[in-house]
């Protein structure tokens, strides 16, 4: 199947083309022992302008999920940092991580096919994440402490004084 699938960008009946897509590059991914099952493409204007598959294991690299894999791809092929006029499609639920980089990325919308509780059915639970978020800093199971905030805080003053800053 080619990469470059062209639809309408208003006609969502072609979820399914995309999806397929996404759960395509799980699939490829997985037989290639780059990571876990896990796909994702980006779309705008009815192209495909990012893909990813899951690159854990490939790349020791723990923030290579599908999601972030194609999110990076995407950006650097729009040339710029925001996708706002983007669909993600992606094989699975995104993650915490992977729902931070969406956001950050702020595309129009998300659609998956799996869901958190099928990922855990294969071993790939982050319930304990979600409920290390909500937990106070202090009562979180790896050791995490606020130190040299003043230092840091110059770097910040910089930057709200800094002229010529792009704002995200």
């Amino acid at each position: 199947m080619n990469d470059r699938i062209t639809v309408d960008k208003n006609n969502k009946s072609d979820d399914k083309k995309f999806m397929m897509k996404a759960i395509e590059f799980a699939q490829n991914g997985m037989n290639n022992n780059e990571g876990g099952p896990f796909g994702a493409v980006v779309v705008k204007d009815g192209k495909i302008v990012g893909k990813g598959n899951n690159k854990v294991t490939s790349t020791n690299d723990p923030t290579a999920h599908a999601e972030v894999v194609a999110i990076r791809d995407a950006c650097k092929n729009l040339n710029k940092f925001q996708l706002n006029d983007c669909t993600i499609y992606t094989s699975c639920e995104p993650c915490p991580m992977c729902l931070g980089a969406i956001y950050w990325a702020r595309p129009k919308r998300v659609v998956f096919a799996c869901n958190k509780k099928d990922a855990a059915a294969i071993d790939f639970d982050d319930a304990f994440i979600y409920k290390e978020i909500e937990l106070p800093i202090d009562k979180r199971s790896i050791l995490t402490e606020q130190k040299f905030r003043k230092e840091g805080l110059k770097v910040f003053k910089a930057w709200s004084e800094k002229q010529d800053k792009e704002e995200y």
